[in-house]
Order: structure tokens, then sequence, then C-alpha cells
């Protein structure tokens, strides 16, 4: 049996899922061969992790400027891209024309202009690209589709969906480099690109018009002042006076930030723990999002990054009824996590509640499987279906195309377009879109 090969770019905390899976349950079946980074002290410790666990020899490292090196020299099938959003477009597009399939943490991209480079590349290379949306994979999620998919509430019309990020995991994105527009496309595109996604294959369609409205309302330097507060340090590590911040991160005390981002910071110069009530801060913390999308059905969406509890509630009205569904996420304080997690939405959930209400019956409620694993169980549902070589029949369709990564993205961008202008936005105007219902 051929072993696929793989090289990685990004060695980031986003790309442990992707090397310990092939360290560990897919080794038999893929090859990391290689990694590429802006930081050699990230690479290092990836490389002394894998030998820890392993024993096997270091994988062959190449800084960012050698990636075309690294493809010549290590000849991967694919290429995993876990970089910053901004520059996922960079490592995309020279991985199908140097003949890789690729893989991409979401989002794909993080504007119209890297969109298009990615699509037009992948038509003219053939190349295959599939985006990792674990949250397809997350038993719940699933189990929703499925019972649109069997007709429960009829043809959905109507659709309002609330995603609640909280002051662990949503102050965190105010903390890094997604703070700025430029390299996250916003919340609108990093975060919600999970959420549009999810829209779009639980009613298998595709967005038709956006129009959006935002603003920066409880983080950052003007907000806070604007309540009495005020906050003199720029960052939270090695600063006494954020010792009792709540929103303080503090590197030194978790081995996975120290190793990853403090280590590396006099090479990259980058700081993983900047103050959430700090400068320069150019995306929005409070966003509501009104679409409307092939098949008719209207979204009402709203995101927020400050709620005191961090989950979603979501409903579908149809022509029989509707589903509803509730979940509150499995959360932990960021500092304190002995694995060191960085991202609050890793585990299981605490609680899921679906409800179906027909329009003429007795509602009742739809037992949901208990979960392991990173985002409510679909992490490693996710992994199993992009490395093993036979993965298990797929009746809901969960593989996402480079098409899907487009349509979930574009939602995004016309919201960032939408609330520039004010104006309602075509997805028409920006990109053609197929028509799901012909397909």
């Amino acid at each position: 049996m051929h072993k696929k090969r793989y090289a990685l770019v990004g060695t980031g905390s986003r790309s442990r899922m992707f090397i310990d899976a092939l360290i560990g349950p897919y080794q038999e079946v893929g090859d990391l061969v290689a990694l590429c980074d802006l930081s050699q002290v990230r690479m290092d410790w990836h490389n002394q992790r894998i030998q820890d666990s392993t024993n096997q020899a270091p994988l062959p490292t190449y800084p960012a400027a050698q990636f075309e090196q690294m493809i010549r020299e290590t000849r991967p099938d694919t290429v995993i891209v876990t970089t910053m959003d901004s520059t996922h477009h960079l490592y995309i597009v020279r991985a199908m024309e140097l003949g890789c399939d690729v893989i991409t943490e979401k989002p794909m991209t993080t504007d119209i202009e890297k969109m298009q480079a990615i699509i037009h590349t992948q038509e003219r290379t053939g190349r295959s690209l599939r985006v990792s949306f674990n949250y397809r994979y997350t038993p719940a999620y699933t189990l929703f589709r499925e019972q649109l998919m069997k007709g429960v509430i009829g043809k959905p019309l109507a659709m309002d969906f609330a995603w609640l990020l909280d002051t662990r995991h949503g102050a965190d994105y105010f903390r890094r480099w997604h703070r700025e527009k430029q390299n996250s496309g916003g919340l609108l595109v990093h975060k919600a690109t999970h959420h549009f996604d999810l829209v779009n294959w639980w009613l298998d369609t595709y967005p038709s018009e956006v129009f959006a409205m935002g603003a920066l309302q409880f983080y950052g330097k003007h907000n806070a002042e604007a309540r009495g507060e005020h906050y003199d340090y720029k960052r939270y590590t090695g600063v006494p006076a954020a010792d009792h911040d709540p929103f303080a991160l503090t590197l030194e005390s978790n081995p996975v930030l120290h190793g990853l981002y403090l280590d590396a910071e006099e090479e990259s110069g980058y700081l993983r723990d900047r103050n959430v009530f700090g400068e320069p801060i150019t995306i929005e913390d409070t966003m509501r999002v009104i679409a409307r999308y092939q098949n008719g059905v209207l979204l009402s969406y709203s995101l927020i990054a400050y709620s005191p509890w961090e989950g979603l509630r979501v409903a579908i009205t149809g022509t029989k009824g509707r589903l509803e569904m509730d979940i509150v996420e499995n959360i932990h304080q960021l500092q304190n996590d002995g694995e060191g997690k960085e991202s609050a939405s890793k585990g299981p959930f605490k609680s899921t509640n679906i409800r179906i209400f027909p329009m003429f019956g007795v509602p009742y409620t739809v037992e949901v499987p208990a979960s392991v694993g990173g985002h409510g169980g679909g992490d490693p549902v996710l992994l199993e279906h992009l490395f093993s070589p036979e993965p298990p029949a797929d009746p809901y369709r969960r593989a996402a195309s480079h098409i899907d990564g487009a349509a979930s993205i574009l939602v995004g961008i016309a919201a960032n377009q939408s609330m520039q202008t004010g104006q309602l936005i075509k997805i028409a105007d920006l990109f053609h879109l197929p028509d799901k219902a012909a397909q």
C-alpha cells in the first residue's frame, strides 16, 4: 500500500491536530515528511515532541521562504496549510501549481481577490483542495442535518442562528493576530466561516444576498476607558499589574504556549498575549447578518465575542414545523488548561438539546449521542475522513470542497463589504456560485 506523503506549513497551535494524527493513529497510512514555518523555534518544538512520543528522527524543517524547495526535496502528495488566514492563498496556490493536493484549515482565505486566485488555480491544475470544516463532523450537527434530510419540518423557510463566544475563548481572538482585520478578515470570516458553512450544509444551498452591521463595542482601549477602566500594559506575560486581570493570559505558565510562542518571540516578533483592551484592534466584537439563500431561506445571524457563556442557539422553521438546537460548549480557562490547549472549543459539549415542533403535532426531543474528542467530537471523525485509506460511507456528504470553502467565506466577505458601504451585497456580483438545486 502506498503511504501518502504530507508536508505541513504553519506550525502554530492549530497544526497539532494534524501532526498528532499523522504521527499517531494514521502513521501506517500517511507519512509526515516535512515542516515549514516562519519560526525555526516552533518547528524545533514540534520535532522535539515528535521525538519524545515516537522516537523517530527529526523531520526536515524549512523556513517559509523555502516552501518551494521543501516540495521539490520532500515530494509530498498533499500539503496541509495551517498558517495565518491571510497567507493561506500563497501556499495553497503554489502547492497546487507544483502538483500537490491541499488540505487547508478554515477559512480558506480572507478576501475576494485571494479566493479567486485559489479557485482559478484549482480549476487550472485540477488538484484536490479540501477545507477542514470539523464542525460538519460534530455528531450533534450531523444529527441536526439528518433531521432536515428526513424532512421532519418540511421545506425550510426561515432560520435564526445566534453564536456566543465567551470572555475566555472570545477574548482570545483579541489577544492574537486575529484582532487585525488584515490578518483574519474579522470574526465574520475567521470564526463565522464555520457557522455559514453549517448553514450551507444543513440547508443544502448557497447564499445569494447579504446585509450586515457590526461594531467594536466591548474590547479595545476606547470601550474600556468609556467604562472607566484603564490598562497601561500592552501584554499580560511578565506584567505584575495584570496578575488579577480576568482577561490575562500568561504564556510562561503554559508549556505549549511557552514553547510555541514565548520562546519564539525574539525570532518572530509575534506577541500571543496582547491586552484585549489595547490597540490596535480593527475587528468587530458585535455582529448581525441578514442573508437570503438560493432556495429562498432567510437567515438572521448574530455573533458576539464577550458573552458570559459560550454556545449556540439555532432554529429553522419550515412548512411542517420547527427544528431547534441549543448547545453549551465545554469551556476551559485557557491558562489553567493542563493540556495546554489554547482554543476553548476543543472539548466535548457541556449540553446539547435538539427539539422538533411539528406544525400540528406534539413536540418531542431527539436523543443526542455522547461524543468524545475536540470540537464536540468532530475532530476525530474529520481526521478519519481525511486520512483513512478507506473512510466510512458518508450519507451526510460532509466533505467540504473548494467551492464549499468559497461559499462559506463569501458570506463573511460580503458582510464586511456591507458593513463598510451600508449596502445589500449580491453574492453574484462577487463570485459565481453554482446553483445547488441543479446539482
